[in-house]
């Protein structure tokens, strides 16, 4: 079987040719996130219905409606596949496979398929092979054995023969092929498929023997050299294949196919055979690009029949069938618009769409979060800093009671609602160093008892922390505590258009929290985005003077420039 190794070893050619585009097609590989299928280049998002036909476009509706779990088929490419390889076979006479620098193709089948995904596993191939093979025995057989082809040889008693043919044949099956390795629970997509075949079809064949040499005359081996089993010495094997070079081709079938119940065709000077076929075989494909795949495969072919290589079991007293090989190497070209067409789905893992959903879902329906708040404070218990306040307790963003004056004892439990800084600290009670007037529990009449206070922000940005949130909520309270007072808002206006804006956009994002969050009415706020001292990264707040007058909103001085973060 030298020749097929030499099959072989092209093919490994070729892949190692490809490799550079197979591996930079690997490079592309995998965008992945739920979001598409990706591989090679080629994507495929299940809920596109582009590669829906119209005959399932009816399931694919229900099943982004919910009212069916499965989606729809995708349509898929066909594949085109074209091969060559070595075609022998495994008969009564020992198939030499000779290739020679004269005729190079006398042992080479060529093929070319078309094949269709039925779904995930199984696809269907229409295959036409074209089958050349030849074979020399240098096995010396009496006539009387040798079939009643060989009869144009010297058929004297005692007298050998050496049996050859020349084989053609046209092969058209039908086939299921089965490829199940696309089915991944652990990788996203294969580089290469492994697959099996079998199907049937028709084989017209004929064959035609060597036995006149160039002179007309029959072949006579009486007087040639043999060895002690009766095989030709090598300088008569040469000798023979020389003379086999001018000799005369009969048509084999003409004599074997008559009362054979096999059906013939004279189409020209020769006899063809037509029979039924039954093929069965093995192959590997290597995925070279979104188009193209390198496959390996290995063919057999069965008839039934015994006389393909012009001599017949019986006359060789065994009971043996011919059989025909084709060991190839091919290329396969999906074929269709991807926009509208997946690749051929032996390529394409149907585990891909379940497990993007679950890491990352968009059609799976999921409940709304349920936050779990022990205290029932409104404060979910990951955010909440004091997890066991007590019902109808007021508490602020991270879920702690209030402190409006920041005295260390919550409202609920202040006797002094609003101390001063300036009488602090306070004792258990929340009574400041101050004498408390009467009525100090409740509301205190001066607006000076809003603490006044700054709120930070980062460098260069307008965004409220969850720690300057939560100290405007206890703004927000004390303002409560003194509904006819007014606070003022400051900004750190720089000499520079981009701080001017920045300073606007923090001082508008106070006041907008206060208003939107904390429920304050925003005409209790006057607007200065610009005399604030101390940190420019600060917003600065205070209650407002006796008659201190001011606008709640001003427009913004420089507004293309303003802070979006």
């Amino acid at each position: 079987m030298v020749n097929k190794k030499y099959i072989l070893l092209a093919g490994l050619c070729s892949a190692m040719a490809l490799q550079p585009a197979f591996a930079q097609e690997t490079q592309q590989s995998s965008s992945w996130g739920g979001r598409d299928m990706t591989y090679r280049g080629q994507v495929y998002d299940v809920l596109d219905t582009a590669y829906v036909p119209k005959s399932r476009m009816e399931q694919q509706r229900q099943y982004l409606n919910y009212q069916y779990g499965f989606p729809a088929k995708p349509r898929n490419m066909w594949e085109l596949g074209v091969s060559v390889g070595t075609q022998n076979l495994f008969s009564d006479v020992t198939d030499k496979m000779p290739w020679t620098a004269t005729n190079p193709f006398n042992a080479m089948g060529f093929g070319a398929s078309l094949r269709k995904a039925f779904g995930y596993t199984f696809s269907g191939r229409l295959q036409y092979n074209f089958q050349n093979a030849q074979g020399i025995d240098y096995r010396g057989r009496e006539a009387a054995y040798a079939g009643t082809s060989w009869g144009a040889y010297n058929t004297n008693p005692g007298a050998l023969v050496y049996n050859n043919y020349k084989y053609r044949a046209h092969e058209l099956t039908l086939q299921v092929v089965a490829a199940t390795n696309n089915i991944r629970f652990h990788k996203a997509k294969n580089a290469f498929s492994f697959y099996g075949f079998a199907g049937a079809g028709a084989l017209l064949w004929n064959t035609q023997v060597g036995n006149m040499q160039a002179n007309g005359t029959a072949f006579d081996f009486a007087g040639w050299p043999v060895d002690a089993n009766g095989v030709l010495t090598t300088d008569a094997q040469k000798d023979y294949k020389k003379a086999l070079k001018d000799a005369t081709y009969v048509d084999a079938n003409r004599a074997n196919l008559t009362n054979k119940g096999q059906a013939k065709f004279d189409i020209g000077d020769k006899t063809w055979g037509l029979v039924p076929a039954l093929v069965g075989g093995l192959g590997i494909q290597f995925k070279l690009g979104d188009r193209v795949s390198l496959q390996f495969e290995d063919k057999i072919t069965w008839t039934g029949l015994d006389i393909l290589d012009a001599t017949e079991s019986s006359f060789m007293q065994n009971n043996d069938k011919d059989l025909i090989n084709y060991a190839s190497v091919g290329l396969g070209f999906n074929l269709g618009n991807k926009k509208r067409n997946v690749q051929p789905l032996w390529w394409v893992n149907p585990m891909d769409h379940i497990y993007n959903e679950m890491a990352a879902p968009r059609h799976m329906m999921l409940p709304d979060p349920v936050l779990a708040d022990d205290d029932k404070d409104g404060v979910a218990n990951q955010f909440d800093k004091c997890p066991d306040t007590q019902a109808g307790v007021k508490v602020d963003a991270t879920g702690c009671p209030l402190d409006t004056d920041g005295d260390g004892v919550p409202d609920y439990m202040d006797k002094e609602l609003i101390t001063p800084t300036y009488c602090q600290p306070v004792d258990a009670d929340g009574v400041g160093k101050c004498p408390c007037p009467d009525g100090c529990g409740g509301t205190v009449a001066s607006c000076g008892s809003i603490a006044a206070g700054s709120v930070m922000f980062s460098n260069n940005s307008a965004r409220l922390s969850p720690a300057a949130q939560s100290q405007l909520a206890n703004l927000a309270a004390q303002m409560n505590a003194n509904p006819s007072c007014k606070v003022v808002v400051m900004g750190n206006a720089g000499a520079s258009k981009v701080q001017q804006q920045r300073a606007w956009d923090r001082v508008n994002n106070v006041i907008e929290y206060m208003t939107e969050t904390q429920n304050i009415s925003r005409d209790r706020f006057i607007f200065q985005y610009s005399g604030a001292t101390g940190d420019i990264n600060s917003v600065m707040y205070r209650s407002a003077n006796e008659g201190e007058e001011g606008p709640s909103s001003v427009a913004p001085p420089h507004p293309h420039l303003g802070t979006s973060k």
